[in-house]
């Protein structure tokens, strides 16, 4: 039986913290996925629309108006979608793309049909690349970078394990923070004890910073699910935190 393993790509490890998606850090994703597929199978949450779409569009009001946001989304996710397509056909994947909203977990048989599909997806070997419907919905592109998104699609699919994938080595303790030298923690058993952690941060490019990620891990261990928290800039950075071989945040 295989375990299925939710990867959450935030927008920093896709465009390796560039305002730009790297094709290179897509192909270092599909190589450890093929490498992995006989043991595992993944399901994947994506940002990264509105950075493929900066690479190719100027849009009028270029500012911080959510609905340029949307329009950008609009155009980006086929791109994103394309260089996915590329990067992973290129290693003999197959992907597939599903776009949710949160309005489809309010809703049983939306919940269900998700469900559904998505098995029959995994079953024939593709791989499900989720994003939030962003031309419908507001909520992650203001607050969440696909954060919660991916813990409650985590928990609707029965994952074995959350991996979020971020651009530090997992959530680092206060004080070494405050001295320059930052320390990551590496297990965590209480969510109150870690959220005394946390400071405010925001990553350059998604819209999450960590305190979005703890909402997240929130949701994914009252499911009984486990959450890692590691650093995609990383190469191969699955297949290392995997073997314990870079610094993490398990979250159990």
């Amino acid at each position: 039986m295989k375990k299925r393993i939710l990867l959450k790509l935030g927008s920093n490890t896709l465009t390796k913290e560039t305002n730009y998606i790297s094709r290179g850090k897509i192909e270092d994703i599909g190589i450890q996925i093929a490498e992995l597929q006989k043991d595992y199978e993944f399901i994947i949450v994506s940002s990264g629309a509105i950075a493929a779409a900066k690479q190719f569009v100027r849009l009028e009001n270029q500012d911080k108006d959510v609905f340029v946001k949307q329009a950008l989304a609009s155009i980006g996710q086929p791109h994103l979608m394309r260089i996915y397509h590329e990067s992973f056909s290129d290693l003999g994947l197959l992907i597939s793309q599903c776009l949710l909203s949160y309005s489809d977990f309010e809703k049983e048989q939306s919940k269900v049909n998700i469900v559904n599909t998505i098995n029959v997806l995994v079953k024939n070997n593709y791989i499900p690349i989720i994003n939030e419907n962003d031309t419908v919905a507001t909520d992650e592109i203001q607050f969440g970078d696909n954060d919660k998104l991916a813990a409650l699609t985590a928990v609707l699919l029965k994952a074995d394990l959350l991996i979020i994938a971020t651009n530090t080595n997992g959530i680092y303790t206060k004080l070494s923070i405050d001295n320059a030298i930052p320390e990551t923690i590496t297990l965590v058993t209480d969510l109150q004890l870690m959220k005394k952690e946390i400071g405010d941060s925001k990553s350059s490019h998604g819209t999450g910073g960590m305190q979005s990620k703890i909402e997240a891990t929130a949701i994914a261990k009252a499911a009984n699910i486990e959450t890692w928290i590691v650093n995609g800039l990383n190469d191969n950075f699955i297949l290392k935190a995997l073997r314990d071989e870079i610094p993490f945040t398990k979250i159990i």
